[in-house]
């Protein structure tokens, strides 16, 4: 498993990696061989009640949130036993890029789900953590702490959920495929899988992405270099984005596809945020769940980069929400 470029905020920590056998998916299919890839910060304290578990967006990893740990930040390991997952499909966990016996598109499809139920598995069977007092996550890694909400409330105490509604809005699923259809375009895919690297596909995909994500020039301009590092396995790609195409928390068993009885059933104290304008995934999606949480509260992030606001890369955003999660953690 190889590990992506550091960046001057992330933290480097050693690997850990929890080795599952088999993960049973919701559609029925298995991973076979899972591995789990993870980092911690801090130590679990004598009740076990202080691990907070961090989320990693769409083609993210660990590192994704490491700007709100550290001392005087949001997530301070000297109170916090802090646990960073790399979902299903990143490249480190096991992902279509590196499993031996699925690799690429024999890869099983997964879905959110999957990535809350193989970080439940991590925490209860490997980690000895039956109570979360916070899963914090943007994007993606937001989806899967309102997931967590409605699927474990019981280990549950709040959840911070950034960027990230509770069903994948119709503009967002065009997105991805607009990004999909970049990569797939490219000569390298043969209609089964890629049989190199799709350069004209990745550049095409990262105009596309570095425009909805950042949302305005002036953000482009700032965050230009950052964007260029960006690189991974295809089909990891394909995957992920089809999980997060498919996230809807009223599907979740039981609830019928209801979304407002998943968002109703929810207890941990929560905290949504997102900036006025969201490109990727629109602001109008985390407002309105938050309105249907009991208690809940939405905060709006006053930042010009958009979707990419939670990304670490603006030292304002940074320090913005390392004071109002931090605040909330506290309260």
């Amino acid at each position: 498993m190889s590990h992506p470029p550091l960046l001057a905020w992330h933290i480097d920590r050693q690997h850990q990696r929890a080795e599952l056998g088999d993960l049973q998916l919701e559609s029925g299919d298995v991973i076979r061989g899972y591995v789990q890839s993870y980092v911690t910060h801090g130590t679990l304290d004598a009740e076990r009640s202080n691990a907070v578990l961090i989320c990693s967006a769409i083609t993210g990893n660990h590192h994704r949130l490491d700007y709100l740990i550290g001392a005087n930040r949001a997530l301070d390991p000297a109170r916090w036993f802090v646990v960073a997952v790399d979902p299903i499909g990143n490249g480190l966990s096991t992902s279509p890029s590196n499993s031996r016996d699925q690799p690429r598109m024999r890869f099983p499809r997964f879905a959110i789900r999957d990535m809350v139920t193989a970080q439940r598995r991590l925490l209860c069977e490997v980690l000895g953590v039956r109570h979360l007092a916070a899963v914090i996550g943007a994007s993606m890694g937001g989806m899967q702490a309102l997931q967590w909400a409605v699927s474990h409330g019981e280990m549950v105490g709040s959840i911070a959920a950034m960027t990230a509604p509770a069903r994948t809005s119709p503009w967002s699923i065009a997105v991805n495929e607009a990004t999909r259809s970049c990569l797939l375009s490219d000569p390298h895919w043969n209609g089964s899988e890629f049989v190199g690297s799709p350069e004209r596909g990745w550049h095409a995909w990262l105009l596309v992405q570095r425009m909805l994500a950042s949302r305005s020039p002036e953000s482009i301009d700032r965050i230009e270099r950052a964007w260029q590092a960006t690189r991974f396995d295809p089909h990891d790609f394909l995957y992920q984005s089809w999980a997060y195409d498919a996230h809807d928390i009223g599907s979740t068993p039981g609830l019928a596809g209801d979304v407002g009885s998943a968002l109703r059933s929810i207890r941990a104290r929560s905290m949504l945020l997102a900036p006025a304008v969201d490109l990727y995934n629109p602001a109008s999606g985390p407002k309105q769940a938050a309105s249907m949480i009991a208690g809940a509260r939405f905060v709006e992030i006053p930042s010009i980069h958009g979707h990419q606001a939670t990304g670490g890369l603006d030292e304002g955003d940074r320090r913005f929400l390392n004071d109002v999660i931090g605040a909330f953690l506290r309260d």
